[in-house]
């Protein structure tokens, strides 16, 4: 039995307890009625403490909570759960006596304890851990005494030498004496931003932070020796809550356990399971009575509710609570949602242009003009039939409302709302960054303080251990040498310092996760695509099987039901592959290994956008750009495992197609997986973990009478996942507005509506669902940025190619520039259709029913640029082909590059850094300056004042007599010369 020597088991055999560590008679607990009844006429020690947001004594704040679970005896309890610690005692006399608040178990009714090995080493590796904490400075209280059963908790507070210290080595930037003047606006600029401020002021949020300053302090780096230059005038509140878990989190990362030759910071405990969770903790409740006024309440009221969809967010607020970071984040999705109201406005008015004018649309009115006759070929073998061009008028009409002379000119101006959408952000951007007192702070400083993931210092364990096992067996057979015997005890000394320290991952042994991670994502495209294909094969199977069952009044909405039908089920498909791809992008990262958190967010972004990008614009680009172009003709078609023709476009054009399937994927993913499974998903997870604790409370009345301390109702919450989720959904969703706007004006104002609801769902989540994440610094959004601007250049050229391939927008000004025979488009549905005679169909392939029109066909039309079957050439591709699809490339070129060049145009006008901005930054590094003087021109000024009085006091001196009697003894002792040091 592994046992620490600093325990010793005393023997009680006559009460048949097995006692561990009693410190005091009081920790027995014998006298059970008799403490109750003391306990309840004494001041409930809960509301000292509020209720765990402080330590028993009610003065230090908990900073940062540990959760570990242990194992409790069945016939035992745990006792002494509570306990204070002594900081400085704890420091002297740590090898002698048990970790703060250890718990004490005591099993009655057994002779020998059982023992769990595996729960022994994890109690060892958390006092180790712990005792390293307290030696870095940190205090703890420990209680196990919770509601929560078999699960413990270890409250750190941060005392201020400690968060001093730490401050001063992360650089954090902190606010000085010095106040400044914010340069305001003058003249007109001032009217008009004061005639707006009282525009807005009801959509405003009641938040002190949101009020616009007109003065500003000056903010530097922290430094215990200019402590001077500093506001301390509260000490309580100069490092917020947010900062001070920020530095209790670092010690935590850099702490480690030394147990079994290896380094284990935090984050290899939690991996390994020594603790559960650890987590910051929230100001407190946010609903309730008697709730007390926090900022998690604010926020609440001011920001994670519905009712106040209309008004700005509390950004500042929501900085100063949850980090930069996440500040970042919802400030992006502010900025993009403000955005979408002008793109919505200009659908709104592209689709009302579409409304107005789709009775005055000629090749539209010629399609449904029964008069003109024209008789379509069969859309299937043998089963289909002759049809009426005129049979597809709904269709051909509901295509003019998205394909029009308008939507041209909505898809150069989304390109250009793209370039001055991210244009904007980065002005916003670095006003957040003034504000925030970013404008110094460089990503290379938070690279200093990455620290190695666990699964990484895992992965260089096993490298290590597997080559100390190489080196044994080579030397086994050989006796080791006096002169090697200094390198074990060099292997001792350095047991504490960090493997990944003296061991990396190389290409080699990374090579394997490399090509699994190559292979995988191939693997997971090759679905996608083949999970498309099945969808194809689908739509053409029930096209023809609606055909023979369906009426004739039926038959005409045959190709609207298929193509909804298949939507849905690519619908589906994707909601349910994104989920899939999301865990095995996690799962191909984390078996690269990464170093750092930062390397492996980087990784699983790119990996997780890759596939949920192929994932959702897969179906999209099939109708786009392939769906109808590789028909073939009648008498002539092409066939998939020769027996399914390749299915068509509508008279009308693939677009109405296009605008069906992106509508409804769209529309799909936003209702169900980024709404509903944010609200139901959480929702049930919180129910369950309800009924799981109504469970026990049941068992334990006593128990569930008590209050629950703030760090046993943050440990119910969710764990925060990081804002990779966050981010997918609102990049997915900006490629759809951007990428397929052509066919859908009306996708900004879907994404609009979307997006109020997502912010406040969010904020919510984060209030109210969530434990409380730790505050990281960040002065951008990061990788997403790069990707954004990817989808805004990919935008251009897909549009161009929708506008060119899949509209009609170029054949319709080349029939009337070059054929139409009086300057209209009367005569333009006729020029696009070619000739067919129905003797020249293969054997086999002609309709059964050749008479179902009520008369004999003998020329049928299919949409087509080919030569007629009178002509020498029949059937062959004709001229007019050539011709369009001259003008179609020429189309593409000319507004990828212009469109691009404007867009550059917006990006190269319109600077990054707002020019009051710009201002105000170098009047703070001006001020600085003169900070900076002023302290060395007061410091010299008090050398000079030094050095004068001990020049004085010299001269005084030296005129004395030698005489003096020694009752002047003490007037002499005053003659000694001053320090000169400052």
């Amino acid at each position: 039995m592994r046992v620490n020597k600093k325990y010793s088991c005393l023997p009680a055999e006559e009460k048949g307890i097995h006692i561990i560590n009693i410190r005091a008679i009081e920790d027995i607990g014998y006298d059970q009625h008799e403490s109750t009844l003391l306990n309840s006429l004494s001041k409930n020690p809960d509301a000292d403490c509020k209720y765990g947001l402080y330590f028993r004594d009610g003065k230090r704040k908990v900073d940062y909570i540990l959760v570990y679970h242990y194992k409790k005896s069945s016939a035992g309890r745990t006792l002494a759960r509570r306990v204070h610690h002594n900081d400085a005692s704890a420091r002297s006399a740590k090898q002698d006596q048990p970790l703060p608040g250890k718990g004490v178990q005591l099993e009655m009714g057994e002779s020998e304890p059982h023992v769990d090995y595996h729960e022994d080493d994890k109690r060892f590796r958390r006092e180790e851990y712990e005792g390293n904490l307290v030696e870095a400075g940190l205090e703890l209280e420990r209680d196990e005494d919770t509601k929560i059963h078999g699960v413990g908790f270890v409250k750190i507070h941060a005392p201020w030498n400690v968060l001093c210290r730490e401050a001063e080595f992360l650089k954090l930037k902190m606010p000085t004496r010095k106040m400044y003047q914010i340069n305001q606006t003058h003249g007109l600029l001032k009217k008009i931003n004061s005639v707006i401020q009282k525009i807005t002021e009801p959509i405003q949020p009641k938040v002190a932070e949101h009020k616009p300053q007109t003065v500003k302090r000056l903010s530097y780096p922290f430094s215990r020796e200019k402590q001077h230059l500093f506001d301390l005038s509260d000490r309580d509140s100069f490092f917020d809550s947010k900062t001070r878990s920020t530095i209790v989190y670092e010690i935590l990362k850099r702490t480690t356990c030394t147990k079994a030759k290896y380094s284990m910071g935090i984050t290899s405990l939690l991996a390994n399971g020594v603790y559960s969770a650890a987590y910051p903790l929230h100001d407190g409740d946010y609903e309730g009575e008697n709730v007390e006024p926090n900022d998690r309440k604010l926020l609440c009221e001011e920001w994670a509710s519905y009712g106040v969809f209309y008004k700005y967010q509390p950004i500042d607020l929501v900085r100063k609570y949850f980090g930069e970071k996440i500040g970042l984040y919802f400030a992006w999705l502010g900025v993009y949602t403000q955005m979408l109201i002008p793109a919505s406005i200009v659908g709104i008015i592209v689709f009302l242009y579409g409304c107005a004018t789709v009775d005055e649309n000629i090749p539209s009115m010629e399609m449904c003009d029964q008069r003109n006759n024209i008789t379509m070929c069969p859309l299937c073998d043998r089963t289909c039939s002759y049809w009426k061009m005129s049979s597809a008028c709904a269709t051909a009409r509901a295509s003019h409302l998205f394909d029009n002379p308008a939507t041209v000119f909505f898809s150069v101006f989304m390109a250009l709302w793209a370039a001055t959408f991210m244009e904007h952000w980065k002005r916003k951007q670095m006003r957040l960054n003034y504000r925030w007192d970013l404008t110094g702070f460089e990503e290379e400083e938070e690279a200093v303080k990455d620290h190695p993931r666990a699964e990484y210092e895992a992965k260089v364990l096993e490298k290590s251990l597997r080559k100390e096992h190489k080196h044994k067996e080579k030397h086994r057979y050989f006796p080791e040498e006096t002169a090697n015997k200094w390198r074990q005890r060099v292997k001792t000394v350095m047991a504490g310092v960090k493997l990944t320290d003296k061991e990396k991952l190389t290409w080699k042994d990374r090579f394997p996760a490399y090509l699994t991670n190559f292979v995988g994502i191939i693997f997971m495209v090759g679905l996608t695509f083949a999970i498309v294909f099945g969808v194809i094969i689908y739509r053409i199977s029930t096209a023809a099987a609606l055909a023979i069952s369906s009426t004739p009044s039926g038959r005409s909405s045959v190709r609207v039901t298929v193509t909804a039908t298949a939507v849905i089920i690519n619908l589906v498909v994707i909601i349910i592959l994104d989920e899939v791809y999301g865990c095995i992008a996690r799962w191909l990262t984390q078996i690269e290994v990464p170093k750092t958190d930062k390397n492996f967010e980087e990784r699983l972004i790119f990996k997780a956008f890759l596939l949920q990008f192929v994932n959702a614009y897969t179906p999209i680009f099939y109708v786009a750009f392939f769906k109808g172009r590789f028909v073939g003709r009648p008498g002539d078609y092409v066939y998939i495992f020769h027996s399914f023709r390749m299915e068509e476009c509508a008279p009308g054009g693939c677009l109405m197609e296009l605008c069906i399937q992106l509508s409804i994927i769209m529309l799909g993913k936003q209702l169900i997986q980024n709404n509903l499974f944010e609200i139901g998903i959480p929702k049930m997870k919180k129910f369950i973990r309800y009924m799981k604790l109504k469970r026990r409370r049941s068992l334990d009345h006593e128990e569930h009478m008590k209050k629950k301390q703030r760090y046993e109702v943050d440990y119910n919450l969710e764990p925060f996942a990081g804002l990779t989720p966050e981010y997918m959904e609102m990049i997915i969703q900006f490629g759809f507005v951007t990428l397929f706007v052509a066919s859908f004006p009306l996708a900004p104002l879907f994404a609009l509506l979307n997006n109020i609801i997502e912010i406040r769902l969010d904020a919510k989540k984060f209030v109210t669902e969530l434990r409380r994440p730790v505050a990281v610094r960040a002065k951008d959004i990061g990788i997403w940025y790069n990707i954004l601007r990817g989808i805004g250049k990919l935008a251009v050229i897909i549009n161009a190619f929708v506008i060119s391939f899949t509209s009609d927008f170029i054949p319709r000004l080349v029939y009337l520039y070059m054929y139409s025979e009086n300057g209209t488009m009367h005569g333009f549905v006729n020029h696009t259709l070619s000739s067919f005679n129905v003797s020249d169909f293969q054997a086999g392939t002609a309709p059964n029913d050749p008479m179902d029109l009520g008369y004999e066909v003998q020329i049928c039309r299919y949409k087509d640029y080919r030569e007629p079957p009178w002509s020498e050439n029949k059937y062959d591709i004709s001229k007019d082909f050539w011709a369009v699809l001259a003008a179609r490339l020429a189309f593409v070129i000319v507004f990828q590059n212009l469109v691009m060049f404007m867009s550059d145009f917006v990006d190269w006008i319109i600077p990054d850094i707002p020019k009051d901005i710009s201002q105000q930054i170098h009047k703070e590094k001006v001020l600085m300056v003169e900070v900076f003087m002023r302290e060395e021109q007061g410091k010299l000024q008090m050398l000079e004042t030094w050095k004068d009085k001990d020049k004085k006091k010299g001269e005084n001196c030296n005129s004395h007599s030698p005489r003096l009697s020694r009752s002047h003894s003490g007037s002499l002792s005053s003659c000694h010369s001053y320090p000169l040091d400052v």
